[in-house]
Parts: structure tokens; sequence; C-alpha cells
């Protein structure tokens, strides 16, 4: 029995989803897994917990320095003095780790964990193929390194960007972000739609902004929501956030637009809806394409997030309104304009990859067939 290792982190709920998809599918190919917080468990928790919530104030309080230390970040090469050896964070409990279970691959869905691999084996250090997964629409810096052997990507023009910045193409597989394996089952709109309570008679919109739904713009789509005259259904799904529940509970009531608080069953809240409002994390943009659900990206956080929708807009897999107008500008013309929609669903159908879960293993296997690494 073949042994992966998956090196994650809790920064935001990409990481740990695309994590628990893998687990699964190498599970399925009869692989044993263990799972790694790398900064819970190989750096310190209590690192872990003071970094994540000043990532969060951050991004709550002042995005901008956020956006800042981002571009810096991709300024730099991840091994840079200038990185002060945060990408290596980790490294010596991690070649510890692997002397332990010395798996027979190390699959890695953040960038830090990625790079301290690859710093272990600039020290000279034996350590398993490993294979980069990248959770978002772009190429930043800190997610490249020199010995990374593989990288699977989400699309054709993140890989262009990688090997844009020096990385060989025959180290990068376009695969897709990896999704739950419902997304590969085809699901009825019209029972998603009964099952919810909702109407064949109207178009539905869901909002979202990640499980951590404060840090999204949602009480903006519930008011424009409900400017705009169409008739509509609106949900609006607020993550984990109990106060941004009750406050966009008082928001709506009364109007077309039901509050939903956290729910695992996003496959069918998706399959029942025309658009999706959302902020443009990663795995929520992946699970709109397996989806083939068009997108409308609205406040999105600086950084990635703000890259991913570059990405949806030259891919013409959604619309980025910049404003609170133009968001209701553009929910009316979208729901006024099926011909819209339907391009842009052609458009999700070239880039969509519901099986991205099962390429990333394959192309984790397949690296174990080979007699020698990449150098």
């Amino acid at each position: 029995m073949r042994r992966v290792l998956i090196l994650t982190a809790s920064y935001g709920s990409g990481h740990n989803a695309a994590a628990r998809c893998l687990v699964r599918a190498f599970e399925r190919e009869r692989c044993a897994v263990t799972v790694v917080d790398h900064f819970g468990e190989l750096v310190s928790p209590l690192f872990e917990r003071a970094s994540r919530a000043l990532y969060y104030a951050m991004l709550r309080r002042a995005p901008l320095l956020w956006s800042i230390g981002y571009a810096l970040g991709d300024w730099m090469a991840s091994d840079s003095p200038l990185a002060l050896g945060v990408t290596r964070l980790g490294a010596r409990r991690l070649a510890a780790l692997l002397e332990s279970l010395w798996p027979d691959a190390v699959v890695t869905t953040h960038a830090t964990p990625a790079t301290a691999m690859s710093s272990l084996v600039a020290q000279g250090r034996r350590t398993p193929p490993h294979t980069s997964v990248v959770t978002d629409f772009v190429a930043h810096s800190q997610w490249i390194a020199r010995h990374i052997d593989c990288y699977c990507v989400a699309a054709d023009e993140v890989k262009h960007e990688f090997i844009a910045r020096g990385i060989p193409a025959q180290r990068i597989v376009v695969t897709g972000m990896p999704v739950r394996e419902e997304f590969a089952e085809p699901v009825d709109p019209a029972a998603a739609r009964a099952a919810l309570g909702l109407s064949d008679r109207a178009p539905v919109v869901l909002a979202m902004a990640g499980s951590r739904g404060s840090l999204g713009r949602l009480p903006d789509v519930a008011r424009a929501l409900d400017a705009v005259e169409r008739p509509l259904q609106g949900l609006l799904v607020c993550g984990h956030d109990r106060y941004l529940k009750r406050k966009l509970e008082r928001l709506t009531d009364g109007t077309r637009v039901r509050t939903l608080g956290y729910t695992d069953d996003v496959r069918r809240l998706m399959v029942a809806a025309d658009l999706l409002v959302t902020k443009a994390g990663g795995l929520t943009l992946a699970e709109a394409t397996a989806a083939e659900l068009p997108v409308l990206a609205y406040g999105s956080l600086p950084g990635q997030e703000r890259r991913n929708e570059r990405f949806a807009a030259r891919a013409g897999i959604g619309l980025v309104p910049r404003s609170y107008l133009e968001l209701v500008h553009l929910l009316d013309r979208a729901l006024g304009d099926p011909d819209l929609l339907e391009r842009l669903r052609a458009r999700i159908r070239r880039v969509r990859r519901p099986d991205a879960t099962q390429r990333i293993v394959a192309a984790v296997l397949e690296l174990l067939e080979r007699p020698v690494r990449l150098p």
C-alpha cells in the first residue's frame, strides 16, 4: 500500500478543502493518507493561531496592507533572503516527519509547506516525490520553488504563467482544482429547486462569501437584489458568521431573498441557481465552473482573490462589477439577458474540470512510476 503525506494549512478554507478532497480520492486508490497542518503541527500551534488571527484581522481592517504584502511576496523569489526565512518555517520538523513516516509521495496544498519541501532538497536531503497543488487561478512567486517535482494547476492560462516564470512545462500538469466528488455527478436543476422550496418561474441568484461570510460584502448584495426590479429569488449563504446571519435576516425580511447559515449542500444550491454572486475565492470559482454556474465576482479580497477575478474576466466565465451601482446594473443585465448567461456557460464548459481531484491523484501516482526524479 502506497503512503501519501498531504501538507495543508488553515488560512482560508480552500487549502483544507482541497486536502479533504484528495484524501478521499487517494483512499479510493488504496493509498494510506496522512494529513498534517503545516503551521499547527510543524511550526507551532501558538504561531498558527496568532498568525491566522492576524491574517483575518488584516483582511477585515487593513486590506491594503495585505494587498501590499501579497504584491511584495510576488516580487521576490520564495527563497529570497528578503523573505527572512518565512518560506522555510517548519522545515526541520518536516524533515523529521519524513524520516519517521517516509511516505511514497508528498502533496502540498499551501505555498509554505511546498517551499519548505523544496528547501530540504536544496540542503541535500533525500525526499519523496513532491507535487504542489495550486489552489488559486494565479501563479504567485511564493508558490514557486526550484525543487518541486510537479505542479498541478487549475487552467491552461495558469500553466502559461508558471512557464513564463521559469518552470519547465513538463513539471506542470493542468488538472483543475480539487472539488468535492459530488460535483462530477449530474443533478436535476428542477429537483434541486423543488428541494429548496424555490419556484421555477423566476431566476435564482445565489450569493456567497466563503466560510467566513463577514469577509465579503453580502449586505451590499442583499440590498442590490432588493433593488433589482426584475423577478428573482435570492439565497444568501452566510457561512459560520451568526452575527452576519442575524443582520442579513433583518435586511431581507419581507423581501424575495432568503438568508441561510453554513451549509455543506453547495452542489445543490449551485445547481438550483442561475447566477452566483461571490468574492473570488479559488475553491468557490472551481466549484462554480464544475457546476457550470456563471459568476458575478463582487467584494473580492485584495491579493489572490483579485487575481482570481482577473482570470474569471479574461476566461469569460464571469462578470466583475467594481461598485455597488455597477453590481445592481450587472445583476439586472444578466437576469434580463438569457443569451448572456448562456454565453458565460459556454465559456465555462471550456475550462471546467469536475474530475480535477482524480486528475491530481493520477499525476501524483504517475510521478511515482518515473525511474528518476526530475532535477
